[in-house]
């Protein structure tokens, strides 16, 4: 179902050919997030995203927000920490627009300078919107305090000194130096054909040169933390989390079992017992964040601050339990089932299928297809869920970190007594 084609200047071109639809999804994947960024760069991928829609040789900023949307079509971008998309949706008759549109703004943007400080302006807004969202901010702290100086614990948005101290030289380099074809993946899927999509992009993407092989700093080394921030909300937020899983480790499958289980969904263990059984918070979940060589499996709810010692209480119950016990193999079946439904659903859409194609194919130099991600786990044992929840969450491994109102700092170790944590 996949095609794929590298230019000769190591451009990677791939395709899946859908032909009962009648849409098409391009995506330009760019390997430079903010773990690339040095220091006095932070924030410079999230800022060179922006600027890519604020003008081009042809095209004027107004003229890229109106050149889909007036054929119904769709097009963003989003930057994450380990790379950046740039990507459109559009009807079949309109890919060649879409094609145009795409390689104008990659190739022809201005970077004008008072258009520099005028995003300055906007991303510092965005900044500031994203630090009146608890919620939100707790996760980068959370990544901040515990990966430490290592640029995956920076925020993608950069800080507001970080981006007062941009300037075009600062991002043409970077441009020059991460923009380049190794570091760019093309992906198409929708009702195309692979030989056309070649013939109309390799003329404008396989021969450009830039920048030269990506370089990634070492893998965060970490620490235990516990931290309290003040800030004046009606809710406690709290994170709490260990060191997880690379991309290429052999328990990622038993994790994603692990996760889906503990705080995946609304039928989780920790939405049912802090949420549905005690009414102690509105919103609890897992989640795990996977790179090339780390990642950070974490727990978030928000809750009364009078609440916060029994919500911790109970999370730390859970996980226990989970360790002591494992999951029932009823779990097991159904966690694999759900996880399989929600691959399969996500063939519907075309851009999703644009997205693993991407994705997959950056990160780890091929497409991993849904089959075989319901084939690995398929393979996943009760015996390897509790293995693995006890190589992770171990207690000289678990980070806390809280946001709220003064005076509800908790006693850690009596928690962990109390919870016969080791």
């Amino acid at each position: 179902m996949y095609k794929k084609t590298v230019l000769p200047n190591g451009v990677r071109i791939i395709t899946e050919e859908i032909d009962y639809v009648r849409s098409v999804s391009i995506g330009l994947w760019v390997g430079a997030g903010s773990r690339d960024e040095r220091e006095e760069y932070e924030g410079i991928s999230h800022f060179i995203e922006h600027m890519l829609f604020k003008g081009t040789k042809k095209r004027t900023a107004r003229d890229l927000a109106e050149s889909l949307e007036s054929v119904g079509g769709q097009l963003n971008a989003f930057t994450t920490k380990e790379y950046t998309c740039f990507y459109a949706k559009v009807l079949d008759e309109d890919m060649d627009l879409a094609i145009d549109v795409l390689s104008d703004m990659f190739f022809n943007s201005l970077f004008d300078e008072k258009e520099i400080e005028k995003e300055k302006k906007v991303v510092i807004e965005e900044i500031k919107m994203y630090e009146d969202s608890p919620d939100e901010l707790i996760h980068d702290l959370f990544s901040e305090y515990v990966w430490n100086d290592h640029p995956l614990g920076k925020p993608i948005l950069g800080t507001v000194e970080s981006i007062h101290g941009l300037s075009r030289e600062k991002i043409m380099d970077y441009l020059g130096h991460h923009y380049a074809p190794e570091n760019l993946v093309i992906a198409v899927a929708g009702k195309i054909n692979h030989e056309d999509v070649i013939n109309k992009l390799a003329p404008i993407y396989g021969e450009f040169k830039r920048g030269g092989i990506r370089i990634l700093e070492g893998t965060p080394k970490g620490q235990r933390i516990y931290r309290y921030n003040t800030k004046d909300t009606e809710q406690m937020h709290l994170v709490m989390g260990v060191p997880g899983l690379g991309q290429d480790d052999e328990d990622i499958y038993p994790m994603h079992i692990i996760n889906n289980v503990l705080g995946g969904g609304l039928s989780s263990r920790l939405f049912q017992e802090v949420r549905e059984q005690r009414g102690l918070a509105y919103s609890v979940y897992s989640y795990h964040s996977t790179y090339v060589d780390a990642g950070m499996f974490a727990i978030y709810a928000g809750t009364t601050p009078d609440n916060t010692q029994e919500v911790v209480e109970c999370i730390l119950n859970e996980i226990q339990k989970m360790k002591a016990h494992g999951i029932t193999a009823d779990e097991l079946v159904k966690t694999v089932a759900q996880v399989k439904g929600s691959l399969y659903l996500g063939l519907e859409s075309v851009s999703s299928r644009m997205s693993r194609l991407g994705k997959t194919e950056l990160s780890y130099n091929r497409v991993i297809s849904p089959e075989e991600m319901v084939e690995k786990l398929e393979k996943v044992t009760l015996e390897d869920v509790k293995r693995v929840m006890n190589r992770l969450w171990v207690k000289d491994k678990l980070s806390i970190v809280m946001m709220g109102p003064k005076g509800h700092d908790l006693e850690l170790d009596q928690l962990f007594d109390k919870a016969n944590w080791h």
